[in-house]
């Protein structure tokens, strides 16, 4: 599970590194606002990374249950 959050994180690293170099992304590093932007980016992806893994928790917890219960 460890190695594809890293395999995600460095694929989503390369992803704002190339944004970088549009004309707004300028204007954004220019006024300071870059940051809060990778700020929010980051965020959103920790978001969707916490709630797949409580997602899958409950998942396996639900399959053991069917699987206790079919015994």
């Amino acid at each position: 599970m460890i190695k594809k959050i890293t395999l995600l994180f460095f694929m989503m690293l390369g992803f704002i590194a190339n944004a970088q170099n549009a004309e707004m992304a300028d204007s954004f590093r220019q006024d300071g606002k870059i940051y809060v932007v990778t700020a929010v980016i980051a965020i959103i992806f920790l978001a969707i990374v916490v709630y797949l893994i409580v997602i899958d928790r409950k998942v396996k917890k639900l399959e053991e249950d069917l699987k206790n219960k079919n015994l």
